[in-house]
């Protein structure tokens, strides 16, 4: 059995970003989505570090027990990459490893694969959805509405208008409002998931899909089907994977639940990616 988890905690500079460590062996990073915190990536499995990797995962700025963002900063992605760069500088050091994420945790790391592709032994790739440019009207018209109903009703409030408008089939809306109010529980700061609401996908990480054509890492990129996850396209996430040189798709069969939601499943699929020939003699 694999030792409990390690709590730390990257400062002195501002926000101080709260995450923990198990496991022993090459290190894999994992970045949670937006409104989600650090067990929202492979849902508490444990697997990964019992096939013997080291496993780092931390609450995005303003997200679970990490800090807001201090005044004068904003929860783009430009500050979510540098709060990266930050927890590898301080919990992986030297040497390359593997980086994954899910949905905006995804897009920062892509953000960072692009800046330092000679860090990386691999890529995993989990829901995107930016495909570059400005965010469209009614996207922008969509997050406004889920951080008003947050800050007016709180929990309950951006729970029913995730439910009204998020476009989920009928027979997925009970887990997603489940698991969407137990993730917004474990939520210091209401007020700051309000402004992340607002600001994070108004956003760019990259350029535009044409910037990943020339990432040469390993990719391994998971969509998920859009009757379950309407918010994360599955043509996006197979775009991603024809336009990285090295990606790969792979998803759940139409009807099932979403890959990104099976955290054992999803451990296991990326225990398998970092045994890879070409990503394991790059570790």
């Amino acid at each position: 059995m694999p030792a409990e988890a390690a709590e730390f905690a990257v400062g002195p500079a501002a926000p101080v970003l709260r995450g923990s460590a198990a496991g022993e062996g090459p290190p894999i990073v994992l970045c949670h989505g937006l409104t989600a915190s650090r067990r929202y990536v492979v849902h508490g499995s444990r697997f990964l570090e019992r096939a013997g990797h080291r496993v780092i995962t931390y609450d995005a700025r303003g997200h679970g027990e990490s800090d807001p963002a201090p005044p004068g900063q904003s929860y783009g992605y430009p500050e979510l990459i540098a709060d990266l760069e930050r927890v590898v500088a301080a919990e992986v050091g030297e040497g390359r490893f593997l980086l994954g994420g899910h949905s905006m945790g995804a897009h920062t790391a892509v953000g960072y694969a692009l800046a330092h592709p000679e860090r990386l032994s691999g890529l995993v790739i989990v829901g995107p959805t930016y495909t570059g440019g400005p965010l469209a009207p009614a996207a922008r018209a969509y997050w406004e509405g889920l951080a008003a109903a947050l800050e007016a009703g709180g929990i309950d409030g951006f729970v029913e208008y995730l439910i009204r408008e998020g476009r989920t089939a009928e027979p997925w809306r009970d887990s997603v409002a489940r698991v969407s109010r137990e993730r917004m529980e474990l939520h210091r700061d209401l007020g700051a998931i309000a402004r992340a609401l607002r600001e994070t996908p108004a956003s760019q990480p990259f350029g535009s899909l044409a910037d990943l054509s020339g990432l040469e890492v390993p990719a391994l990129v998971v969509a998920s089907h859009d009757q379950a996850d309407p918010g994360h396209p599955y043509a996006v996430a197979a775009d991603y994977a024809a336009t990285l040189p090295r990606g790969r798709l792979i998803s759940e069969d139409e009807g099932q639940s979403p890959l990104a939601w099976q955290g054992g499943r999803l451990s296991r699929e990326i225990s398998l990616f970092a045994l890879e020939p070409e990503v394991a003699l790059s570790s």
